[in-house]
């Protein structure tokens, strides 16, 4: 069966006065029907203007695109502006990280569903409002009924993003897009936006993208997971690959950096040491190498691809280590040993 969504070799640049910044450097993946993806990464890594270029909202403007970008099989990226209207908000939809920027703050919060309704739809205004009051209710809104002549300053932030996924939902699209949906809310609404989310995929079978700086976020949430670093996908698994056996250093970073129940109390987070590249002098070779413990000369010529762990579509990694010597590595990291006491005792291998 063909995926929902296929992306191929997509790529984003944007000119600017200090030079061409490629946010988005050749990335691929699929979306199947009723699935889900997680993207992860640290911020600037292009997991936000990969998805907006999906939905069009980076055409205005210094960008342009290379690639493609298959929705049920058209191409997203030649779709003229007015057939990508009627794909946005119907087709596709997306959950944005701040719901108080992207709620208009004079209109009431059912004037806004009423509108995102109508705007796809030939109905009366009553019948826009009844699915209105429909969606608030799903989504745990109390009193669906009275609170749709609120305004959003008068919702507390979980409820506006609930409110977010209520609009994102109204009418029904075959893919959400959420692109941390869960920040600045407190950890108990978290995980009941996150929660929400999960039911609401299972009842109504929409494919997701949820696009996240935390691997913990999409641990139990997605079917598969893309890690990005500077503007590519360095590492593709499933959930259960991923946090079992991880081959990219930038993959252990973040795992590393999570906190866990098993530690001593007190005891201080890993950090990944070092910046994230500029993505407009981007590093030769590997781009992580300025930030890689276990760096060998070979990673600063060689630009590594994505390519099967042991022969495994489904786990891919850009990487010149080997993987015996990256499966090694990442045994005395989870055991938490440093980085250089891990070096120390395993031996390296030469670099591909």
């Amino acid at each position: 069966m063909a995926p929902l969504l296929e992306v191929r070799d997509l790529a984003v640049k944007f000119l600017t006065d200090d030079g061409v910044v490629r946010a988005v450097d050749g990335i691929s993946y699929s979306v199947e029907a009723g699935r889900s993806l997680g993207i992860v990464g640290e911020s600037g890594s292009g997991k936000s203007v990969s998805s907006q270029t999906i939905l069009g909202l980076t055409r205005a403007g210094n960008a342009t695109f290379s690639g493609q970008v298959l929705f049920e099989g058209r191409d997203l990226l030649t779709m003229s502006e007015r057939d990508m209207r009627e794909v946005r908000g119907e087709d596709i939809a997306m959950i944005f990280q701040d719901p108080l920027s992207s709620l208009h703050p004079f209109h009431r919060i059912g004037d806004q569903l009423i509108e995102a309704v109508r705007t796809h739809h030939d109905v009366s205004k009553q019948a826009a409002k009844e699915r209105a009051v429909e969606m608030l209710s799903l989504v745990g809104i109390p009193d669906p009924k009275g609170r749709i002549a609120s305004y959003p300053h008068e919702f507390s932030g979980g409820m506006r993003q609930r409110t977010m996924i209520a609009m994102a939902l109204i009418n029904s699209p075959k893919l959400l897009i959420a692109d941390e949906p869960t920040t600045a809310l407190d950890v108990t609404v978290q995980a009941q936006i996150l929660e929400l989310i999960a039911r609401l995929q299972e009842e109504t079978g929409t494919a997701v993208i949820l696009i996240t700086h935390d691997l913990g976020v999409v641990a139990e949430m997605t079917h598969d997971i893309a890690v990005m670093y500077a503007g590519r996908i360095v590492e593709r698994a499933t959930p259960e690959q991923l946090f079992a056996s991880p081959q990219h250093p930038h993959t252990w970073g973040l795992l590393r950096s999570i906190p866990r129940l098993d530690t001593l109390r007190g005891e201080q987070l890993v950090p990944i040491e070092g910046r994230p590249p500029s993505l407009i002098n981007r590093p030769s070779g590997c781009a992580f190498h300025p930030r890689c413990p276990f760096v060998r000369e070979a990673h600063k010529r060689v630009d590594p691809t994505l390519e099967p762990v042991d022969g495994d579509p489904a786990h891919e990694v850009a990487c010149l280590l080997p993987v015996q010597t990256r499966r090694e590595l990442w045994r005395h990291l989870a055991a938490g040993e440093p980085p250089d006491r891990a070096r120390a005792v395993v031996p390296m291998g030469d670099a591909r």
